[in-house]
């Protein structure tokens, strides 16, 4: 297991628990993204983690932005395209990752911290939570991923509308629009977000892999490409013992028993 400052790891059975803890608000520094990525480099190379589950350590906040301080410190236009180039570089290997990254989210969760979520592939949120885009008043716009996921998610002009306008929406408001799967009492976001990995990782890995790849590989393709993508993908799982062992389980009326080959 990597030794992180900002991150605590955990497996916990299949679930790969990555819960960030970077006082005050988790501000996402350049450290703090070389821990992401690293964690997300373990999760690919670990046979035991199938599903990763990101949450925040501290109350009443997911992700509070990007450190502006170590912005402020940038005096370049290089070295600032270097920060946003490794911020969408990083969100781009969690968006891509080969098994599925879960966000719990809770309290404050904008700018970059919304960036992140939205390069997750399950996103369940806290009745407390609060979500935006308000880099609009600081004179910028999203660097990290935010408007080019964003309408990819919730639509085009709705997308413009809270990049526009910064505004903060609810956790109800996410929901309806798409941005977040589920809502769930502050209280049970952590048990609701770990059961919901629970149940992923207990299917075949080579199954839970392939519909990672069908996914991903059809959005961005005509349906017909996506389809024959799909197919390919169905066709490398048929001569694995996962899918013997499921449709024996199935005929045999018990739960399969899968060995992830």
């Amino acid at each position: 297991m990597p030794d992180f400052q900002w991150i605590q790891a955990t497996l916990e059975d299949n679930t790969l628990v990555l819960k960030i803890n970077r006082p005050p608000v988790n501000a996402l520094g350049r450290q703090l993204l070389d821990e992401l990525e690293q964690a997300v480099d373990y999760l690919q190379n670990e046979p035991k983690a199938k599903v990763a589950v990101i949450l925040s350590g501290i109350p009443n906040v997911f992700i509070a932005g990007v450190d502006l301080k170590e912005m402020a410190q940038l005096t370049t236009s290089d070295e600032i395209l270097k920060v946003i180039e490794r911020g969408q570089a990083v969100f781009n290997k969690i968006e891509n990752s080969a098994k599925p990254v879960l966000a719990a989210i809770q309290g404050v969760c904008v700018g970059g911290g919304q960036e992140l979520i939205m390069a997750c592939h399950l996103r369940i949120a806290s009745d407390r939570t609060r979500f935006g885009q308000p880099e609009m008043t600081l004179g910028i716009i999203p660097g990290f991923g935010g408007s080019q996921r964003l309408p990819r998610i919730v639509g085009p002009s709705r997308a413009a509308e809270l990049i526009l306008t910064g505004d903060i929406i609810t956790p109800q408001e996410a929901f309806r629009i798409g941005l977040v799967n589920r809502v769930v009492s502050d209280g049970a976001l952590i048990k609701t977000a770990k059961e919901t990995a629970k149940k992923i990782a207990r299917f075949g890995l080579p199954a839970i892999k392939a519909a990672m790849r069908a996914i991903g590989r059809g959005l961005d393709l005509p349906i017909q490409e996506g389809l024959k993508a799909e197919r390919e993908e169905f066709l490398s799982l048929t001569q694995t013992r996962d899918m013997q062992e499921g449709i024996r389980a199935f005929l045999e009326k018990r739960q399969p028993k899968f060995t992830d080959n």
